[in-house]
Parts: structure tokens; C-alpha cells; sequence
């Protein structure tokens, strides 16, 4: 049985923590300064920390986080646009990686040139549509039998032989053909002559002999963590030239993957190809140009017949016959063989921007910025792979960003997707943007619209290219770059006012070419002062 509770007994005999507070009976003077002095002490320092701790959560409440989703279709300039986000915020950071894109580069003009042997082919049959080269479905041409004849195509090909053995090198360096994934990088050092022979690979090969690629789509993060660290594997893939010669495997013309995550980059840097100097008696460097087994040799030997190649006006005539716009596609570097294949050839800034590399599951970079309202902000970029087959990842990154960059190549208005060659590239493009605007986990996100491409869109509707025939809702419209790109504004836009989850969102739209770098600066530099006011807004800073 409870003993009864004594109304007016007092708290310190109730309460065993203040009966321990209290202070030791028979307490000498001496003891009491002491322990009062420790208790003081004791107080100083909590005070402190408390005070450190209330500093820590304003400093975060007033530090500025800014993450932005760049979306949009594969090829549609998302990386080219993280790039120039790099080049203008981390200059020397990209400035150092640029000898890193050399082989990239070489792999894109080589291609470049297997595009148009393919093209020519007197025995080639009819070319399956690329994303950035081919027209529709509806527009294929066979060319056997038809069309220009190129009479000096054997001596093409013979000249150009060895650009054969040095796409399969390069693609042995990019790739991983013998895993299920691409899961590794060659070494700081590769011995290109191991690359050569093709010794370091004995995986599944295509019936030409050439690796079989394989495409990394990574798994989407977690949902209960969607920009953790333990986010997918980053992947870059190399593009597909489209189309294969008689007698090819589909598998030659996949694209070809390799891991951020491996470091790519390291095997191809200026420190595991410069040694300095040749000798005691000399101050000339030692490079790259001095490695007999370096694919530059092959590509300087090889200048020429690439040149007689691009300048043959039968072969300029016989591509237009196979409406094959070959200076659209990505990588594009034909117009620049003779500053490409010189022995000490680095790259510029341009070169690496126009360089195509594509992005398999997400790639992420953080910068800290400065603002004109604020201190430095720090921004983290997200580049989402935009091939159907990636788009799962992208949804998992809609609850923590405070703005999406949607790029939308309005130049491809005559292409497919090349994973499905039954859709147009611009359908595609109009039904991602219309998912996007209206999906409610973005209500309170910016969205800033990129009609990317203008540049080749011009180019395009100047050479004859009708946008009629392949969007037949433009109707009888002019054809010139004004009206076309009006026609684009106001179609976006329209989605946007539609189909909106936030109908007093504002809407931004920029007609860009994100390889402007010029151009490019200045739109980014107005998207980020829309973003950081937003944000702004959002932490009821203002």
C-alpha cells in the first residue's frame, strides 16, 4: 500500500536529483568557493555550446543551397550545358580535364568519317536513322542502284583502312565489352599496343570482329534518399554513328559506355603523358607525339584522305541524296581535320564543349557561386541521363531541387529517337515537357525552358528542310527561322499555361545554342538570379 502523499513536503526531499545538488553537509568554506567556482565553470561552458549550436542553426537557415535538374531528351545539350556551367565557375578545374577529351574527340571524328564510307557504300543497303543525322523513317533512301555514284570509293576506303584498327582501339579504351556493365577505365598508363592487338579483351566480340559496346543505365537512388551519396554510378556513353556496312552487327553501332565514377579522365591526362626533359642536355618535353603506339600517329597519317574524303563534291552530292546532314550531329569535327590530327594537337574550350560523350545515370557537380544579394551560394548540378530507358531516374530528384533546366532541341523537328524510331524527336520532346510541367511534385520548383539548338535549326530551314512535312499542325506557315521558332515558343508555352500543377508558376524561356559559349554565359548568368530570388522567396529571406 502507497504511502500518503505529504501535501507540503519539500520538493528537494521528493526529488532525488535536487537532494544530489544539494550542497555536502559539514561544507567547508574552502570547499564551497570551490565547487561554486566548478558550477560557474560548468555553466560557461554549456552556455557556450548552446550558443555555438543556436549559431550553427541560423548560419543554416541563412546559407543558401541551390540544386538544379538539368532534363531533357538524349543529345539535347544537358551536358554541354553543365559544361559551360563548369567552364564559367570552375575554370581551372575544366581547363585541366581538357587534355583528358582528346581520345573522345579522335572517336568522334573517326566516326565521322566511318558515317560517311557507310553512306557511300556501293554495296551498302538502306541506313537505319541516327538521333542526330538521319531523317524520318518516311525518307529513307536505298542506295544501291540510285542516286551519285562515287567513283573513287575504293581508294577512299583503302586510304582510310587504319581508322578502322584505331576505332576499335579507342573503343576498347571507352568501353568494357567483356562485363555485363562498364565497369572499369584502362589504367593511368595504357599500353596502347595491348589495345592494338585486343589481348586485354576476350568477351563477346560482334561478327566483324569489333567489341560488342554495352550501355550502364545505373539504378535510380533510393526514394527515402533521393541526393544521398549513395546515388547510382555515373556513366558517359559515345554516340552512335548510325547505320552499319553490309555484313555489320547492330551491336557495332550501340553506344559505347564508361564510368564517371572510374576516373576516365586520368587515363588520358597530361601528367601520364608528359614527361620533361628528353635528355640532360635539351629543354624539349617528352609527350604523347613521342608514343609510336599513340592513335595520334595513325589520325596524322590519315589526314589527308580524310580530307579528300569531305571535300569530294560527289560524296557532298550523294549525302544530300541520303539527306544525311552529317555537320549536324554531335561531335561534329570534319570541318577541323587538319588542326585535329596535328601530332600536338590540345584541346580548346570549344572543342571540348562540342565533344560527344553521352551521359548514362547522373552526373554531379557543386560549385559556390557568388550573388549580388547574398554571400556565395553553393550550387549542385545534376545531369540526368534523357534516354527513355533512364528517364525512372529522374523522378526521385523532384523533391529536393529548387529548379529544373529543360532542354528542348527544337532542330531535331525531321529526326527519331533512336530507341524507337516510330517517334519524332520533337513529339518527344513536347510530351516530356508536358509530364514535367504538370507533375504536382514540382508545384513550388522554377522551370526554365532551353530551345536549344537554334544554330543547326537555322541551318536547317536555310538548306530547305520543310517543318510542314515532319509537324504537319504548323500548317502553311513561312518557313524561315522567325515564324519556325515562334511557332516553338508558343507551343511550349502553351503546354506550360495548360497543363501547369502551379498556374501562377512564371515561365521562362531562352532560345539557346549552349555551345555559344558567349551567349550561353549570358543566358546562365540571368538564370541564376531568377533562381537565387526565388529561392530567396522560398526561405522568406526577402
Amino acid at each position: 500500500m502507497n504511502a500518503p502523499l505529504v501535501p507540503n513536503r519539500r520538493r528537494s526531499l521528493s526529488d532525488p536529483l535536487s537532494a544530489a545538488l544539494q550542497p555536502p553537509q559539514n561544507e567547508t568554506p574552502s570547499e564551497r568557493d570551490r565547487r561554486l567556482f566548478e558550477e560557474l565553470e560548468a555553466k560557461r561552458v554549456s552556455d557556450g555550446i548552446d550558443e555555438m549550436l543556436r549559431q550553427e542553426r541560423k548560419e543554416r537557415r541563412m546559407k543558401q543551397e541551390v540544386k538544379i535538374l538539368l532534363l531533357g531528351q538524349s543529345e539535347s545539350g544537358k551536358s554541354t550545358t553543365l559544361k559551360q556551367f563548369q567552364l564559367m565557375h570552375a575554370p581551372a578545374a575544366f581547363h585541366a580535364d581538357r587534355i583528358a577529351w582528346r581520345a573522345v574527340i579522335y572517336l568522334n571524328l573517326v566516326r565521322s568519317v566511318r558515317r560517311i564510307l557507310d553512306a557511300i557504300s556501293p554495296n551498302a543497303e538502306c541506313l537505319d536513322d541516327d538521333n542526330e543525322v538521319f531523317e524520318s523513317l518516311s525518307r529513307k533512301i536505298s542506295s544501291r542502284g540510285s542516286g551519285t555514284q562515287i567513283a573513287k570509293y575504293e581508294q577512299h576506303r583503302r586510304a582510310l583502312e587504319p581508322l578502322k584498327d584505331l576505332e576499335e582501339r579507342l573503343t576498347r579504351m571507352l568501353s568494357s565489352p567483356d562485363e555485363d556493365e562498364a565497369t572499369h577505365m584502362p589504367p593511368a598508363r595504357p599500353d596502347w599496343n595491348s589495345y592494338a592487338t585486343g589481348n586485354n579483351h576476350k568477351g563477346a566480340a560482334t561478327k566483324n570482329g569489333r567489341p560488342a559496346p554495352v550501355i550502364t543505365i545505373p539504378q535510380s537512388p533510393p526514394p527515402s534518399s533521393p541526393l544521398s551519396p549513395s546515388s547510382p554510378p555515373v556513366g558517359y556513353s559515345l554516340p552512335s554513328p548510325g547505320g552499319s556496312s553490309n555484313g555489320s552487327s547492330k551491336s557495332r553501332d550501340a553506344e559505347i559506355s564508361v564510368h564517371h565514377t572510374s576516373n576516365w579522365k586520368k587515363a588520358f591526362s597530361l601528367g601520364n603523358k608528359i614527361r620533361s626533359p628528353k635528355s640532360a642536355h635539351t629543354n624539349e618535353i617528352e609527350g604523347w607525339w613521342d608514343d609510336p603506339s599513340d592513335p595520334v600517329h595513325v589520325l596524322n597519317a590519315c589526314a589527308q584522305p580524310m580530307l579528300a574524303l569531305w571535300k569530294d563534291t560527289s560524296i557532298k552530292q550523294r549525302l544530300r541524296e541520303r539527306k544525311l546532314r552529317i555537320e549536324d550531329s554531335s561531335g561534329f569535327f570534319l570541318d577541323e581535320i587538319s588542326r585535329i590530327t596535328a601530332l600536338r594537337y590540345f584541346p580548346t574550350d570549344q572543342d571540348v564543349l562540342k565533344a560527344r560523350l553521352k551521359t548514362l545515370g547522373v552526373v554531379e557537380h557543386t560549385f559556390s557561386i557568388p550573388s549580388s544579394q547574398s554571400s556565395n551560394i553553393d550550387w549542385t548540378i545534376y545531369d540526368v541521363g534523357g534516354a527513355p530507358k533512364q528517364r525512372h531516374a529522374w523522378a526521385p530528384y523532384f523533391s529536393e531541387v529548387n529548379a529544373i533546366i529543360f532542354l528542348a532541341p527544337i532542330s531535331a523537328f525531321d529526326q527519331v529517337l533512336a530507341e524507337d524510331p516510330e517517334v519524332n524527336r520533337l513529339e518527344d520532346s513536347f510530351q516530356l515537357w508536358k509530364s514535367l510541367v504538370s507533375n504536382k511534385l514540382l508545384m513550388d520548383v522554377s522551370i526554365i525552358l532551353f530551345l536549344n539548338k537554334i544554330d543547326l535549326l537555322r541551318s536547317k530551314l536555310k538548306s530547305g528542310v520543310r517543318l510542314k512535312d515532319h509537324l504537319p499542325s504548323y500548317g502553311d506557315r513561312p518557313n524561315d527561322f522567325e515564324d519556325v521558332s515562334k511557332y516553338f515558343y508558343n507551343k511550349f508555352g502553351a503546354i506550360h499555361q495548360e497543363h501547369s500543377a502551379n498556374k501562377l508558376r512564371e515561365l521562362k524561356i531562352h532560345f539557346t545554342s549552349v555551345t555559344d559559349t558567349r551567349r550561353t554565359a549570358t543566358i546562365i548568368h540571368n538564370v541564376r538570379e531568377i533562381i537565387i530570388t526565388a529561392n530567396l522567396k522560398s526561405l522568406q529571406l526577402m
